[in-house]
Formats: structure tokens, sequence, C-alpha cells
């Protein structure tokens, strides 16, 4: 059953609410719900509740409460203007710790901010875009695919998210490896979407068994976290030891002006500061980048190109602006980027209705304010992409794809977080620009050779949330060679 907020008055005079609790089971409470259908669950809170909801999910004795944060206003607290008090040390951080180690995505304090200063130079504007092509040349091998045998079905017919999926995973583990890419792709495509929703299960379930005990799961888990360590550690030890270099990255199809991946720049980086990344903080940060970098991209393009397939007018003016851009199918290049407004506005709207990471959670810290709603000190604190993307405050219809709300004038009328897909802050994603390049370039590269045609039965991709978004179905195009 619901409770219903009391107010209290706050030091400075304003009138201060609990936190409203969403409906739930008398024996589980929320969690049913909370692992059933999320995304649901949010939007569902936020309509009855408001911008501030509790959830109690568990059994009696061993329930915890999960405060969700919608409001734009709110979303920014957590994110920015008060992060000091929202910070990572919450389960679902400590199990990727455990999983992947403690590189950027989950550290902490010194521990993050040494690592952010060794590698924010690597991620200057400049450095990303040295990766184009890199990403223009694995886009046009899988188009070369697919009109040689379209998508592996008679009928031109793709299934997006797996063929997305790989896509992503060979960028990154290019840009990553160089000329070690091949050895990585079936150790990282087997292991981390396990790993990954090993750790989701693990910070939902009220009660976690050891990890040490030899269960089928855990030992699953370990046989998977064994071999992606090994391989990591075995490609870092011959680079350090100096028995691997540019030139056989050029030799085995790098970027042709001899771009050195990402891996050499991690090993070389240092400052006088902070030194270097050792081989475990080295490992770690790979295994972030390839969570973080492949997964959400191919998110971002599985569901770019379903919504264009669904809206063939909006596909027709894409490929009005790539017929202009790119004349005679030439390879789309960085300089490329702003001519290409439409097919970005495109992009942005698709993480809009379908964000990568729907949600993401914190712990507060002290006691907090959020919206005249008192968050108590400790409280497990959840900001949600997915309701604050569809909130009616901050966009009309929302439901409706309209790629028209991220012209220049539509983006300045919205409040910052009103739309916040790389999240935000001082913890906001630090790969967020080579993301919305590897998507913009990829996508151009693909529908300038393809027209996209709906392919499902017209109704709803199940999903579901976890660390990102995740697809229960496929997503089926038809990808028609335009002649």
């Amino acid at each position: 059953m619901a409770t219903k907020a009391t107010a209290t008055t706050a030091a400075g005079g304003a009138e201060v609410s609990e936190v409203p609790c969403a409906a739930g089971t008398p024996l589980l409470g929320s969690m049913p719900d909370l692992l059933g259908d999320p995304l649901a669950a949010y939007l569902r809170a936020r309509r009855d509740h408001g911008d501030v909801v509790r959830f109690r999910a568990g059994p009696p004795g061993l329930r915890r409460d999960i405060y969700a944060v919608f409001s734009a206003e709110g979303v920014q607290q957590v994110l920015a203007t008060e992060a000091a008090n929202f910070r990572k040390d919450n389960v679902i951080y400590e199990e990727l710790r455990q999983a992947l180690g403690n590189g950027l995505l989950t550290s902490q304090d010194e521990d993050y901010r040494r690592q952010r200063r060794l590698i924010q130079p690597l991620f200057t504007r400049r450095r990303v875009e040295s990766y184009a092509t890199a990403v223009t040349s694995e886009a046009a091998a899988l188009a070369a695919r697919w009109r040689k045998t379209p998508g592996g079905g008679a009928d031109g017919t793709v299934e997006l998210v797996e063929e997305m999926r790989g896509y992503a995973l060979r960028v990154v583990g290019r840009v990553l490896f160089g000329s070690d890419v091949e050895q990585t792709i079936e150790v990282v495509r087997d292991s981390l979407p396990m790993l990954n929703e090993r750790a989701r299960a693990r910070a939902l379930s009220p009660v976690k068994l050891p990890r040490d005990w030899p269960t089928p799961a855990n030992r699953r888990a370990a046989r998977a976290q064994a071999g992606l360590y090994a391989l990591c550690d075995a490609i870092i030890s011959k680079r350090t030891a100096g028995r691997d270099g540019r030139e056989s990255d050029r030799q085995a199809g790098g970027p042709e002006d001899g771009t050195e991946d990402l891996l050499t720049l991690l090993i070389r980086a240092q400052n006088a500061e902070d030194g270097s990344l050792t081989p475990a903080e080295l490992r770690e940060q790979v295994l972030v980048f390839f969570l973080a970098g492949h997964d959400t991209t191919a998110t971002a393009l599985t569901f770019t190109l379903h919504l264009l397939a669904r809206h063939p007018d909006e596909q027709r003016r894409v490929h009005d602006e790539l017929d202009r851009v790119l004349p005679d199918g030439r390879t789309p290049t960085v300089a490329d980027l702003e001519a290409l407004p439409r097919l970005t506005r495109v992009l942005k709207e698709a993480m809009r209705l379908f964000p990568p990471s729907p949600a993401v959670s914190r712990r507060a810290v002290a006691e907090t304010v959020i919206g005249g709603r008192r968050i108590p000190a400790g409280a497990a604190v959840l900001v949600s992409q997915w309701v604050a993307h569809r909130h009616p405050a901050y966009w009309e219809d929302p439901e409706r794809f309209d790629p028209e709300r991220f012209t220049p004038q539509a983006e300045e009328g919205r409040p910052r977080y009103a739309y916040f897909p790389f999240g935000g802050g001082p913890r906001a994603c630090i790969g967020q620009h080579f993301s919305t390049l590897h998507s913009v370039l990829s996508l151009a590269t693909l529908l300038r050779g393809y027209d996209i045609e709906d392919a499902s039965d017209g109704g709803d991709i199940p999903l579901g949330a976890g660390i990102t978004l995740l697809t229960k179905g496929p997503v089926r195009v038809r990808a028609i060679a335009r002649t």
C-alpha cells in the first residue's frame, strides 16, 4: 500500500515532506516490479507520486529503500551541484568493482581523481577524432557484408541487437588494442555481458551468497572473469615488454595515419603528481572501456536504425542530407560531422526515447532535501534517464519520435538535466564525444548505402533495465541496397 507524505518545516522555513512510497506487495514490496519491469515501475511511480518516490523492495526483515528522483532539477542536485553528497559506494558499483576492478567507472575519491587526471588527456577532441578511420573502415566492412550476404537472411533481414553489438565491439576493440583486436573479440563477447548481468542480479538480490561458494553461477562468473583478466594481462604484458608497437598496428590495418591505440597511450600516461597506471589499473581501465564503450553505442545504433525504419519520412530526410554531404557515396570523415545536423538530431532523439543507460544510482552521504522531499543519510538514490527523458514538464507528447526537439532553439529552452544520456557533473562519461562520433559516422556509413525497412511485427520492443538498457527480444529490419 502506498504511504502518504507528512510535512515538517526545515531550518530555513521551507516546508519539507517525507517521500511518498510506491505501492507494492505485502510480501516483497516493490521487488517484483523492479525485477520484472523496472522502466514501467519508474514511470508509474512518477505519475502516481511525483518527482521523488521511495521504493521498498524485499521480504520483511530484508527490505531496503530506494529513493528515485525524476525531475531535471533533482537530477542536477544528485549528479552536479551536490555531487559530493551522492557517492558510488553502493551495492551496484560494488558488484561491478568485484567483477571488473576499480576502474574509472567504479573508483572514488583520490583513486578516481588520479585516474581521471591520467586518462583525461587521452580523450581530447583531437585525440578522439583520430579514431574516425577505425570507425568508418569497420562500418564499411559491415555494409559490404550486408551487401554480400544481407543480414544473414535471404530477404535482407538484419537482427540489429546482435549486429550492432558485434560491430561496436570490433570498433572499441580496435581503438583499444589495435592489432590485437582479433584475439579479444570472442572472449569479451562471451564473458562481459554475463558479468554485467551477474552484477545486476546480485545487486538486486536481498540475499547474496558469498562469491567463493562453488555454486554453478559463481563458477561461471569466476571462469568468465579469469578469462577476461588473463587476456588483458597477456596483451598488456606484451606491450609493456616492448614486443609490440605502432608498426604492427599499421600492418594489421589500423588507421591510415598510424594512430596509436588507446592501450599504448594508457601505458604511456604519466605525470609527476600521479605517476603512471600499474598493470592491474591498466587492465581495469580496459575492461571498463570495453563495457561502457561498446554496449551503450550498440544500443544507440540499434534504436536509431529501428526508429528510422518505422519513420520512412524522416529516413528520407536523412538520406537527402547524406546525398548532399557525401556525393557519390564517399566515406564520411570528421570534417562532415557539422554538416549532418539532421542525422545528429535523429541520434539524440533515439537516445532520448531509448537511453543506453536508463538509470544511475548513488548513495546519499548526508540527509538532503530534493524537490521539497527529505532524503535520509545513507539512502540508496536513483535518477532515471528513462523517466526524465519522458517527463511531460519538459517534453510535449513525450512518446512521439520527433528529432526537431533537438534543434539549437529547442535545446536552449529546456533545463540542462531534462536530457542526460551520458550522465553529468564531475562523473559525466569521459567517452561521450567518442560515442557521438562513433555513432554518427557509423550511421552515415551504413545509411549512405541502404534503405532500412521495419521487419518486425510492429509492436513495442520488449525492454528491461540493468546497468544498461536491455532488449528482451530481436529488433529486426531489412537492409535494402540503394541504387
